[in-house]
């Protein structure tokens, strides 16, 4: 296989939020355009009226380009092929389903849904091959209107020879058989092509060289190397790749599992380039041995169709996390706290955000950097830094963990910071563990539970004596003092 320049496209429907499918397939057609140095387009298909969603098309670019995979043409960035929406292109399919009519290798179908539905029924009881039983075939518009289950409107059918081959090599897999087809509907009775039609009119006139595809399509390819025949098109290399799975093998969908739609790594607060290293793994080796982190960079300049797992990968949650974690790890202070901020703006409750409260998260970003391995993590481990002082709430499980003491806990405590003169972490915890723990001889995790409660409302924070430093003394004081007129009052 030459790597000469290589054009690859993704072709979602805009029926719902993006499957994480599409930046699977995304990223593998993508990252063999830019080893070949050729062209990655975008194609909305967008033939299916019914289930059409504008909010989706929108989300797939979004999607997209947040994970970086971008592309060289399409609807929103134009491109020599134009337009890129197949809703767009209508007047384009129908000379070609004339000429397969023409040909001898489509026909008109009048068969009505019901009557198909039943066909279907008795098929199936039977235990007959499913398939379309040609009533239509041969016969002219008044011929078929005499029998039973007649339709006005027409759609029109290819028509499968006996001898249609159902072998294809398979960039991924080698040789590959395939079920035999039946006659696939490829225009229907509203004038829309269906995706059999579409896809290789577009692929062939758009000049896709390759078409990486899920193994779902596989059951498909006679049909459509049957149309680049029949079109006198040379059709272009397959590489069919596996679905992704769930830890039950089960194929990953959005009505069971919510990690099959794209924007809910965004809600969670996954990074983009964790989520594409992740995707990249599981459906391909390591780019280094013993090493699951790699760049998008160093996944092209490896790549090569012969490794893809041929297996369904396993969509494995705690490793994406753990990737996630590692990439946050990563960042600096400036670009974690940016990547805070901005998440608990557009995800959190967080509704602005002042330079003080910034300054404060950028200050306790290091604090928690190695602590968290999601974005959504972040709020409620430092959505304290911008409450007002007398806006906490200790919430019951922080409530639950207080001691009959902690009245009397927090007064010293309050007394010992008071009379402290510099305001730093190490001051902090020195003065106070002097004064609770050694002189009121309280354990540690007894004594400061009080004062975490009074400073963050959670029983889990940040560290307790570097949190303190950041809010000040005199916002510390206020809350500490606060908390204990509440549990006293």
């Amino acid at each position: 296989m030459t790597e000469t320049p290589a054009r690859l496209r993704v072709a979602p429907s805009p029926t719902g939020d993006p499957h994480v499918g599409t930046a699977y397939m995304s990223l593998f057609n993508l990252a063999y355009a830019r080893k070949t140095g050729g062209q990655f387009v975008l194609r909305i298909e967008d033939t299916d009226r019914a289930r059409y969603d504008a909010t989706s098309e929108q989300q797939v670019y979004d999607t997209l380009t947040w994970l970086g995979l971008e592309w060289d043409e399409g609807p929103d960035k134009g491109g020599p092929y134009a337009p890129y929406r197949q809703s767009e292109r209508l007047e384009t399919y129908r000379p070609y389903v004339e000429q397969l009519i023409e040909a001898g290798h489509a026909y008109y179908c009048w068969c009505s849904s019901e009557r198909l539905a039943q066909m279907r029924e008795v098929q199936q009881k039977t235990k007959q091959p499913t398939g379309y039983d040609r009533l239509c075939y041969g016969k002219t518009r008044e011929e078929r209107a005499e029998l039973p289950g007649f339709s006005e409107t027409p759609v029109v059918r290819m028509y499968v020879p006996g001898d249609v081959s159902l072998f294809f090599d398979d960039l991924v897999r080698g040789r590959v058989s395939a079920p035999r087809p039946d006659d696939q509907v490829i225009l229907k009775a509203d004038g829309f092509p269906t995706y059999h039609m579409a896809v290789v009119v577009d692929d062939h006139l758009m000049g896709i060289t390759h078409v990486a595809r899920g193994e779902e399509w596989i059951s498909s390819t006679p049909k459509h190397l049957l149309l680049y025949q029949w079109l006198g098109w040379e059709a272009p290399r397959f590489a069919h790749m596996p679905l992704l799975r769930n830890t039950d093998r089960s194929k990953i969908s959005k009505r069971k599992n919510p990690a099959a739609r794209l924007t809910w790594f965004i809600e969670q607060g996954y990074l983009p380039d964790a989520l594409r290293n992740f995707l990249q793994l599981i459906g391909y080796p390591p780019v280094r041995e013993n090493e699951e982190v790699a760049s998008f960079d160093e996944f092209v300049a490896s790549f090569d169709w012969a490794k893809v797992n041929t297996v369904g990968p396993v969509f494995d949650l705690d490793k994406l996390n753990w990737l996630n974690g590692h990439y946050i790890r990563q960042l600096s202070t400036d670009e974690l706290t940016e990547v805070m901020v901005d998440y608990m703006l557009t995800h959190g409750d967080l509704e602005a955000a002042t330079d003080e409260q910034r300054d404060r998260v950028r200050q306790a970003a290091p604090l928690v950097q190695e602590r968290i391995q999601l974005l959504s993590e972040v709020e409620p481990m430092l959505g304290f830094l911008f409450w007002g002082d007398d806006e906490v709430e200790p919430d019951d499980e922080a409530l639950k963990q207080l001691k009959e003491n902690a009245a009397e806990v927090l007064s010293a405590g309050i007394t010992a910071l008071e009379g402290l003169e510099t305001w730093t972490h190490e001051a902090i915890e020195a003065v106070l563990r002097e004064k609770l723990v050694e002189g009121m001889g309280i354990k540690a995790r007894f004594a400061f539970t009080p004062l975490r409660v009074g400073i963050t409302g959670r029983r889990i924070s940040p560290p307790l004596f570097e949190s303190m430093e950041i809010l000040g003394r005199d916002s510390s004081l206020r809350r500490l003092q606060r908390f204990s007129d509440s549990l006293q009052g």
